[in-house]
């Protein structure tokens, strides 16, 4: 073989080498079939999977080249998987964050400026998600869901009672203007059919409880502490519950479950987070404050109870929801930028989110897309207007910052004790605070 020759193979031999090698790379392992892109695409919930599998059907219609690749990691390991897949460099493309979790994901540069990546010229957001995924004046995630809370409750039971569920007002220690705590104990019954208050009251005996006061930080502490005029953190990121305000809001709710025998114990609710939602759809518990996170579920499993949604409990500075929101964030380390940027651009349009409402999952992102989740709960005798109302009105930030979720998980358990009275209200809120804070340095 002449010098040529020999050249020539030797040329074709490492050509083909090369192919072997792209082909068992990580980045070759992405592409679908056909030569397209699979952008992967992770979220902590099945029922949202299936509505973002129809919607992503249509987004690959529109953009042949690429496949998006659904994976569900359950809630209980999402959050411990995400930070060592993010180090690892095993994280999805685009995934479901939270306000909790994604600053300090900004702040070290793993997810993209979902700003930069899908441009101004989009749908319209729910204005509070988008603030929520603000930070240092960059927009850091597509707004996917929200939620705000209302009340739900047993019109069977309420009925009986006689109890007008819109003028609920709760005001500290029970004084002037609360509606609530004497509503409650018309609510509470025991297995004889007593109430609180009334003479041979068995609290150890509830058949049915009031109202679900119990460490909820979502659907009903936040709210308490913002009815109260009392601030959940200060505008640098403190915790900030440790006050007068903040004690009338906790020491409430406290004396419900303990003092007052018209909410589940403690020691129920601190271990489970869905056990007042159990005993609702069971028709042991008559008011329920909570998000539509949980409309599916209850309207699935609340077989033979005559249930509605009334605006949440007001307090002293009135009523003042929380409103949450779940957005999607582009993986900054992507193989695939120019195609996850699409996807991103694709979850935050109309058409994008319009099964996520359709199949009744949540409240979407995009305004425009909201209508079709009314329609879907309207068509089965469910009026959601009480969630729309509370996100128009004023509202509580849910936690924020690079390491309030570790300050979360220091001062919960405090927390949880002052709920449950192993702790006073007013040193158990100081401990609280002070441990969280100190776990956020």
């Amino acid at each position: 073989m002449n010098r040529s020759r020999r050249m020539a193979a030797i040329a074709a031999a490492l050509a083909v080498a090369a192919l072997v090698l792209s082909a068992c790379s990580p980045a070759a392992e992405q592409d679908g079939s056909g030569g397209k892109t699979t952008v992967t695409f992770r979220l902590w919930d099945e029922k949202a999977a299936s509505a973002y599998k129809a919607s992503f059907k249509k987004f690959t219609e529109k953009n042949p080249g690429i496949d998006v690749r659904v994976e569900v990691v359950p809630w209980e390991q999402y959050w411990k998987r995400l930070p060592l897949d993010v180090s690892s460099g095993d994280m999805a493309d685009v995934y479901w964050t939270n306000s909790s979790n994604f600053a300090q994901y900004a702040d070290s540069g793993d997810i993209m400026d979902a700003g930069q990546a899908v441009g101004a010229d989009h749908d319209e957001w729910q204005k509070p998600v988008v603030d929520l995924y603000t930070r240092k004046g960059k927009l850091w995630g597509v707004p996917q869901l929200w939620d705000s809370i209302g009340l739900y409750y047993n019109k069977s039971l309420v009925g009986a009672a006689g109890v007008d569920v819109r003028s609920l007002a709760w005001a500290p220690h029970g004084g002037q203007g609360d509606t609530l705590l004497s509503a409650a104990r018309k609510l509470t019954v025991d297995a004889a059919g007593r109430h609180p208050g009334e003479a041979g009251f068995d609290a150890s005996h509830t058949k049915v409880y009031g109202f679900n006061a119990q460490a909820d930080m979502q659907a009903v502490y936040l709210p308490f502490l913002a009815e109260a005029g009392a601030d959940y953190q200060s505008p640098s990121g403190q915790f900030a519950f440790a006050s007068s305000a903040g004690e009338d809001a906790i020491g409430y709710l406290v004396d419900m479950i303990s003092k007052h025998r018209v909410a589940p114990p403690a020691a129920d609710t601190n271990t489970s987070a869905d056990a007042t939602r159990d005993l609702f759809v069971q028709g042991k518990l008559a008011l329920y404050q909570s998000g539509p996170y949980n409309l599916k579920t209850i309207a699935e499993s609340a077989k033979g109870v005559d249930w509605g949604l009334a605006p949440l409990v007001a307090g002293p500075k009135g009523r003042l929801s929380t409103v949450h929101g779940v957005a999607a964030v582009g993986n900054a380390k992507t193989k695939h930028k120019e195609a996850t940027a699409k996807v991103l651009a694709w979850l935050g349009t109309r058409q994008g989110q319009l099964p996520l409402a359709e199949q009744g999952v949540s409240f979407p992102g995009v305004v425009s897309a909201q209508g079709a989740f009314v329609d879907y709960w309207k068509a089965k005798g469910v009026d959601v207007s009480a969630f729309v109302e509370a996100a128009r009105g004023r509202t509580v930030r849910p936690p924020v910052g690079p390491k309030v979720n570790a300050g979360t998980n220091a001062y919960t358990p405090i927390l949880l004790d002052v709920f449950s009275g192993a702790r006073p209200v007013p040193e158990g809120l100081k401990q609280a605070q002070n441990a969280g804070n100190a776990g956020m340095k």
